[in-house]
């Protein structure tokens, strides 16, 4: 067992700050029966801080081990593809920070306008999220800005880490909600990947006690560099293959991050990708449930974790995935709604019935 010496802090600055409440833990039984699983358990982030999105725990809590080392006023920056940039600008808002938050232009305008309303200012990046990433870095370095990114890269690799900490709470919540209902650790947990950092607070979760859960990777084909990094010779960072161009916007990542890497890749049994159609399944499915089930509101990156379920389940080609994970009719997987309706409009046309 591999301690963590955070999490009590972290769980305990969360608690204290306002308008907190531990996220739902919905139990998905008409699901797991037409899975052919024994339980499908979905720890629910939809309304976290009342900012749709898990992102304020990483975070909030990266920003107050900063105000311990660097007191007095500062800027700080991130990029972002929708979540991470708002909950940054609503930490540093709290802190009576000023924030700037790069996202590349084709960034969906409710994503924007959203990060705007936390007072933050905007910068509209022409390229891909690594580029926004780049841009952010060169202005800080410039302007004499603080970085506040989840993305570990060369010379920045202590505040992601601090982020990734920050994202134990969810976990530790579950795992406290799954006693409470005389339920053990899951079998199995699905973890859309970004650039790695929730992935990187579960393995610090799981590998952190003496459960035996499996932790399996969920990432678009069009952005794939943890699945790209962990098959390379070397098994090294890589750069994804594909557009980087996936409705799970959150995800659209070309770099894994290099503060979550080496943790990643030790602690995490299953590396798949999924298609965009998966994620669009998934939001239906949680939408309009069956079986008695809940309904859950997740937007395109939100579902991606349930949506890697869906295809090892169901896609031929991930038999052999399945089959190494002994997944089955005992089988009790965790799966993690990142994120609700961030994206009103793709949401209602994905959701949509027709009547």
């Amino acid at each position: 067992m591999v301690p963590h010496p955070s999490r009590r802090a972290v769980g305990e600055f969360h608690r204290s700050l306002p308008g907190y409440e531990v996220t739902p833990l919905h139990r998905c039984e008409g699901l797991a029966r037409a899975l052919g699983l024994a339980g499908i358990v979905v720890k629910d982030e939809s309304k976290r801080f009342g900012l749709e999105a898990f992102k304020a725990l990483g975070a909030s809590w990266a920003l107050e081990r900063l105000r311990d080392r660097r007191p007095g006023p500062m800027t700080v920056t991130a990029a972002t593809a929708g979540n991470h940039g708002r909950a940054v600008a609503w930490a540093a808002r709290r802190a009576g920070l000023d924030a700037v938050i790069f996202i590349p232009e084709h960034a969906q305008e409710a994503r924007v306008e959203k990060i705007r309303r936390e007072g933050a200012r905007v910068e509209l990046v022409q390229g891909t999220y690594d580029e926004a990433v780049a841009l952010a870095a060169e202005t800080a370095d410039r302007n004499g800005w603080q970085v506040v990114s989840d993305t570990g890269y060369p010379g920045y690799l202590q505040i992601p880490g601090w982020i990734a900490e920050g994202y134990s709470t969810l976990f530790e919540e579950a795992g406290a909600q799954l006693a409470a209902a005389g339920a053990g650790p899951p079998d199995v947990v699905m973890v859309q990947a970004g650039v790695g950092s929730l992935l990187h607070a579960a393995v610090d979760h799981f590998r952190g006690s003496s459960t035996q859960s499996k932790l399996v990777a969920v990432e678009p084909v069009e952005a794939n560099p943890l699945f790209a990094s962990i098959s390379s010779p070397e098994g090294q960072p890589v750069t994804a293959s594909g557009s980087q161009k996936s409705i799970m916007a959150g995800l659209n990542c070309g770099e894994v991050s290099r503060a979550a890497w080496p943790t990643v890749r030790r602690g995490v049994e299953l590396f798949i990708t999924i298609l965009d159609r998966h994620a669009e399944d998934a939001m239906r499915r949680l939408a309009y449930p069956a079986g008695g089930d809940p309904a859950i509101v997740a937007g395109e990156s939100g579902a991606a974790g349930l949506a890697g379920l869906l295809a090892l389940m169901e896609e031929e080609r991930l038999a052999p995935a399945k089959e190494f994970l002994g997944v089955g009719p005992s089988t009790t997987v965790l799966v993690i709604n990142t994120e609700g309706a961030t994206d009103p409009v793709g949401y209602a046309r994905i959701v949509r019935r027709e009547s």
